[in-house]
């Protein structure tokens, strides 16, 4: 069976486990997005023994593989399965899907949070003396001066974590999530043809590429948009001297 036809006919399966990937890391990474922000700040602001809890866990998150972490919350949560049942949790973490997602969400924060704590430290200083002179509270200074630069920083990296984590998505399989890696071993198991992984690394190849052309594009549009708010205002003419 030649390449093509392996694709012919097992499309449906790589189509599907595309989506499953496709859906793990967006939610994984939009999960993290929206924790992250908070982290950041505490890892700037906060006192060092306020931050002790928060460095502890993004230590361990970026200190240990995300395959023992995803095996920690699959296989370890059914040692715990009694507590959880008393607090209504063990229908979420019998669920394969939402074990998976749970670690790549905690994964992406402690990485996503360390990225964001670069960029805001790397928010130039005048700009927040600006923001305090013009009388901003403290909130509209984060949220009109701080993270819009701090994010503009931090873009790059932001981008490189999200492809880090569509790769890392692979792992699932290991735990009965079907992404494109579990259905591509579940196609091979049948044709014992290689070619199939060949197939399933064009499709990680397709969908970095097109999140690269989107993030560089959301990228520019960022910037702009930083730019045309930090113009300066259009000089005035001065009035011209009339005699009276």
């Amino acid at each position: 069976m030649n390449p093509l036809e392996i694709l012919a006919q097992y499309w449906p399966r790589l189509l599907d486990g595309t989506l499953m990937t496709i859906k793990l890391t967006l939610l994984g990474a939009l999960i993290a997005a929206l924790v992250s922000p908070a982290f950041a700040l505490i890892r700037v602001h906060a006192s060092p023994m306020a931050q002790a809890p928060l460095r502890l866990y993004v230590s361990f998150m970026r200190g240990t593989p995300i395959l023992a972490q995803l095996f920690l919350i699959y296989y370890g949560s059914g040692q715990f399965r009694p507590l959880l049942q008393d607090w209504g949790l063990w229908t979420f973490f019998r669920d394969p899907f939402n074990c998976a997602l749970l670690a790549f969400a905690l994964n992406s924060t402690a990485y996503q949070t360390e990225i964001l704590r670069g960029g805001i430290l790397g928010v130039a200083r005048g700009e927040i003396e600006a923001a305090k002179a013009i009388g901003m509270s403290r909130f509209t200074a984060l949220r009109r001066v701080v993270f819009p630069h701090a994010y503009r920083i931090a873009w790059p990296a932001l981008g490189n974590e999200v492809i880090l984590l569509m790769k890392a998505s692979a792992l699932a399989s290991v735990v009965t999530v079907f992404d494109v890696m579990g259905r591509t071993r579940q196609v091979f198991s049948k044709t014992f043809d290689f070619s199939v992984y060949l197939w399933a690394a064009l499709i990680y190849l397709c969908i970095t590429a097109v999140f690269v052309l989107l993030w560089r594009q959301a990228e520019r549009r960022l910037s702009r948009h930083i730019g045309a708010r930090h113009q300066a205002p259009a000089t005035v003419q001065p009035l011209k001297e009339t005699r009276a």
